[in-house]
């Protein structure tokens, strides 16, 4: 899927109208059933199954339906499971640009990742009052390494204030489908789901905030890899290992940043040539010397601690040149020029489009970052801003948009506990 862009100068994209507010729709029947349609074909593919044991409480009054983010194929499992009851999905913002109408025709409703948004709140007390069901992905982003992101803190008051019953869906084998490390590449995985009443209205308002916030850690704890690894899941595509270095930055034989690359079934350090193999199960094996890490999520929670480090010693630093985009509104991205993203102890700062921009994010602003890999087919992102603008950064250096993601949870982490 991609996005539509266009070029403007800073001052006319600040000069912009923006999106005005509109409540959330009741989903076209016509569209939800083309999505049911369309999907069928896909959920074949991938000999989709699913041990539904919601599907009474989902057939009555509205629902929270909380769903853990893997790939793109999770709205269309989502379709098998609820159709054919109305649904509001909440959904990235821009997701809407360039297709406004097709998205609330859908019934999605608009927010920004990781940014506070009251607004969003509203909308969901507002489609629920409607009578339709709300599915929302409480990560707020797919997954990097194969385990769950980090959930917004104070989730389980949420919960109480909607007050409806609590649905979690959890799905095996859509990430190892389509990993987004790997180029929007799938691979030939059986997907299957499990959904279940997490809690009805009356239990989520017997039950404290902290216990409901750690009833969904629980629900929300997974290790995609672990599980192709013991159910001996093979995935032998050619391709499997092809962009691994999105997750994978780091080489922890010699310790350099930015010159691991992922190409078929290898990952390679250009710098000290160290050399692994992806086998078929999803585990790393050395071609020559000790392997560190067999398992990836162990590589990647090596490079956190790596970063917990820098941050403690007041050495941790981002410094890339960027191209930038912007978002105001939903008619476009607007590609203002190149510019300098940094990130320190300190947060972001942002300069460019022909020296007209200077905005800063401390880190207290998210709990975590709007990362991705191959955007809409546009390239790896950092996106920061708040609820008037988004800054879309295109890094040129390779490598850094896992190491940042990382860096601000880890700061917001100490900043918030030194306070």
């Amino acid at each position: 899927m991609k996005t539509k862009t266009k070029k403007a100068s800073y001052g006319q994209v600040m000069q912009m109208p923006r999106a005005k507010h509109k409540n959330p729709p009741r989903p076209s029947r016509l569209f939800a059933t083309i999505i049911r349609v369309m999907s069928h074909f896909d959920l074949k593919k991938v000999k989709f199954t699913c041990d539904n044991q919601a599907k009474e409480t989902l057939k009555k009054g509205p629902c929270l339906i909380l769903m853990n983010h893997s790939s793109f194929i999770d709205l269309e499992i989502a379709s098998k499971i609820i159709y054919p009851r109305p649904y509001n999905i909440v959904c990235t913002s821009d997701g809407f640009v360039g297709k406004e109408w097709l998205m609330r025709a859908i019934g999605c409703i608009p927010t920004q990742k990781f940014v506070t948004d009251l607004t969003l709140i509203r909308d969901i007390k507002y489609a629920l009052k409607k009578g339709n069901h709300v599915l929302m992905y409480p990560e707020a982003s797919y997954s990097f390494d194969g385990k769950a992101t980090p959930l917004p803190r104070k989730l389980g008051a949420l919960l109480k204030m909607l007050n409806v019953p609590v649905v979690t869906v959890i799905t095996k084998g859509a990430f190892a489908h389509d990993p987004l490390y790997n180029c929007l590449q799938k691979r030939k995985v059986k997907v299957s789901a499990s959904a279940k009443v997490f809690a009805s209205a009356e239990e989520v308002q017997s039950l404290d905030t902290a216990v409901l916030d750690k009833r969904l850690d629980d629900e929300f704890s997974f290790d995609n890899f672990a599980w192709q690894y013991e159910n001996k899941i093979e995935i032998t595509e050619p391709f499997r290992a092809d962009g691994l270095e999105r997750i994978l930055y780091k080489c922890p034989n010699c310790k350099t940043e930015g010159k691991m690359v992922g190409k078929g079934i290898e990952i390679l350090c250009e710098h000290c040539g160290k050399r692994h193999i992806l086998n078929v199960y999803g585990r790393l094996e050395a071609l020559d010397g000790e392997t560190v890490f067999a398992h990836i999520p162990d590589w990647y929670n090596w490079q956190r601690e790596c970063v917990k480090d820098e941050i403690a010693k007041g050495t941790y630093l981002l410094d890339t040149e960027v191209e930038i985009g912007m978002m105001v509104n939903y008619k476009a991205i607007y590609m203002v020029g190149s510019g300098r993203l940094t990130h320190d102890n300190t947060g972001f700062t942002l300069t460019g489009a022909s020296g007209e921009l200077n905005y800063k994010q401390g880190p207290l602003s998210s709990y975590s970052l709007y990362a991705d890999y191959y955007w809409y087919e546009l390239g790896d992102i950092i996106c920061i801003g708040n609820k008037d603008c988004l800054y879309y950064c295109f890094p040129k250096k390779q490598g850094v948009v896992s190491k940042t993601r990382i860096a601000t949870e880890e700061l917001f982490k100490l900043t918030k506990n030194s306070r």
